[in-house]
């Protein structure tokens, strides 16, 4: 019991920092370039933890057969979720969610869940596998979940929501990031395949989020230097990685 409210408590922390930047969002105007930069920062943390805490331990536990179905299964399970979210009316640009007419709490809450579910299940795949959070992993997660709750909160508003209404919308994202990984932790096997396959799912729907959303929001928002912002956030991100 100890373990899954452990992973419950990780992932729920991880995912806080969306609330936190909603209230900047919500409280303080910011330039859309300074919003950008955060963007490509957080991206390029994920990146690296994308490729060093992710698909290459899915490939050392398994190797590439597990590791490639893996990729592409999140891969594809992203793009159809993604592409569900723009029937219903969501249409998302970067992490956030922009509606497009009237826009539905419903559509928004499965967006924003669709980024942090394959998060907060690696996180408690790794309390399971190795008993601690990857530090790198981590902080990828905190990064990149700054912009977003600050942006989509700004855009939320101009449509018209209510402030309470924006924050506890992040805060059911919280709980359901938090439940998710509580539930990895519970039923995964720390011996099964799974554990890595659950990995390689999470890095390819990880990959396609960012290549989709998060980079071109990025470059949007910021130009050109997003990219070098992009390096800076995989350079910190590595450089955690290898010393811990």
């Amino acid at each position: 019991m100890e373990g899954i409210l452990g992973a419950f408590g990780w992932a729920a922390l991880a995912a806080s920092t969306l609330v936190l930047g909603a209230i900047a969002g919500l409280v303080m105007e910011a330039k859309r370039s300074w919003v950008g930069l955060m963007l490509a920062f957080g991206a390029g943390a994920l990146f690296s933890a994308v490729a060093f805490e992710l698909a290459q331990e899915a490939f050392h536990n398994q190797g590439p057969t597990v590791l490639a179905a893996g990729l592409a299964a999140g891969a594809l399970t992203y793009f159809a979720g993604n592409t569900v979210l723009h029937r219903r009316g969501g249409a998302r640009r970067g992490k956030r969610v922009r509606p497009v007419h009237q826009a539905r709490g419903l559509s928004i809450v499965l967006g924003a869940v669709l980024d942090g579910v394959p998060e907060s299940i690696v996180l408690g795949s790794m309390l399971l596998v190795g008993g601690a959070v990857s530090p790198a992993f981590f902080a990828a997660v905190l990064l990149s979940n700054v912009p977003e709750g600050f942006s989509a909160a700004a855009d939320l508003r101009r449509e018209g929501h209510r402030p309470m209404w924006i924050l506890r919308l992040w805060v059911v994202v919280v709980l359901v990031s938090g439940l998710a990984s509580a539930l990895a932790f519970a039923l995964l096997d720390i011996e099964s395949p799974a554990v890595a396959l659950v990995q390689a799912f999470a890095a390819g729907g990880l990959l396609t989020m960012l290549v989709d959303t998060m980079v071109p929001e990025a470059h949007e928002d910021a130009g050109d230097s997003a990219g070098l912002a992009t390096v800076l956030g995989f350079a910190l991100a590595f450089l955690i990685s290898a010393l811990t």
